[in-house]
């Protein structure tokens, strides 16, 4: 099944096309609106998600580069020993590779993660900031998208029984 790494292809390209547009367009911090519950606000992330480990000194960006490269070198392992019939199963890593390989290039190059979507909500709750959940990127939506459809897929296939 890796004739579908050209959705990881396609993924790694609107990631990094959209993050060279948000460097070049915005500010850092100054929130554009887009349209409702929407803005565009450039931001960086030096940790992983939600910035886990990214007030550390330095060496978390040899760690995830190091995790997203081999994570990646395992999905595509899974892709190859795929089966024809697990079309899903397939797009859904080939999301998670472009994913993964999307963030995996910002933190080789900068050293961290370029984000720029800013979803929100007109409301505060305990866990959002004034309504802001978190600020994202093309990548991320790729990895959680995939994420979502294996664990979808896990609950409704039905697991092999044992001879």
């Amino acid at each position: 099944m890796l004739k579908w790494v050209w959705v990881s292809i396609v993924v790694v390209l609107l990631d990094q096309l959209s993050k060279w547009m948000a460097v070049a367009n915005l500010e850092e911090r100054v929130p554009e609106a887009v349209m409702p519950h929407l803005n565009f606000t450039l931001a960086y992330n030096y940790g992983a998600a939600f910035s886990f480990l990214g007030d550390q000194d330095g060496w978390q960006r040899w760690f995830f580069v190091t995790l997203s490269f081999a994570v990646s070198g395992y999905i595509v392992y899974w892709l190859k020993k795929l089966d024809r019939t697990e079309l899903w199963t397939a797009i859904s890593l080939s999301l998670v590779l472009g994913g993964a390989v999307g963030n995996g290039i910002d933190r080789l190059i900068s050293g961290r993660v370029t984000d720029f979507l800013d979803f929100y909500v007109n409301f505060d709750l305990f866990f959002l900031n004034n309504g802001h959940f978190a600020i994202f990127n093309i990548a991320d939506v790729a990895i959680t998208i995939g994420a979502i459809l294996l664990v979808v897929i896990s609950l409704v296939t039905p697991a092999e029984q044992d001879a």
